[in-house]
């Protein structure tokens, strides 16, 4: 497969404005693996081959269990996940899904009580966000396989 347009070099603008969200979603308060988990998740049910990739290669080099990883497509089965994984994989998949969810009350009602109203508004975010890069990786065909995660600095491997 070809990637079929460049958005980065054609859109920088938008480019620019998109890495401006991942940076405010960076220093949100919920945990990093959480926010990737919800990255893979959304990315898992949209098909995106390249986000996959991106961010099964993020959980496991920040110490994701590899089960946890695998697993993640049956994370209502699977024992592995908090109450508060859970809820935020509720919530990925009710606006990931939302022409057919519509995000009903049921389930808001359901992920409410495991965040803050900040936590809730970032995790949101998130997923929308997400769904955005996947249909921008999937619509110019970005090759997976081709990402590789930031190397740690020493202090970030004793740490």
């Amino acid at each position: 497969m070809t990637q079929r347009i460049d958005y980065g070099k054609v859109s920088q603008g938008a480019m620019n404005a998109m890495y401006g969200l991942e940076k405010y979603l960076s220093k949100s308060s919920l945990e990093p693996s959480l926010k990737e988990l919800v990255k893979m998740r959304a990315s898992q049910i949209n098909g995106c081959a390249y986000c996959i990739d991106m961010h099964s290669k993020d959980l496991l080099a920040g110490g994701e269990m590899t089960q946890r990883l695998v697993g993640l497509d049956a994370w209502r089965e699977a024992p592995y996940y908090t109450d508060r994984e859970r809820a935020a994989l509720e919530w990925t998949e009710a606006l990931t899904l939302i022409s057919q969810t519509h995000a009903d009350e049921e389930i808001y009602e359901r992920v409410k009580p495991h965040f803050s109203e900040k936590e809730l508004a970032d995790l949101t975010w998130i997923i929308g966000g997400i769904n955005l890069w996947n249909r921008v990786a999937i619509g110019s065909r970005v090759t997976p396989g081709t990402y590789q995660p930031p190397k740690k600095t020493p202090a970030q491997v004793t740490a």
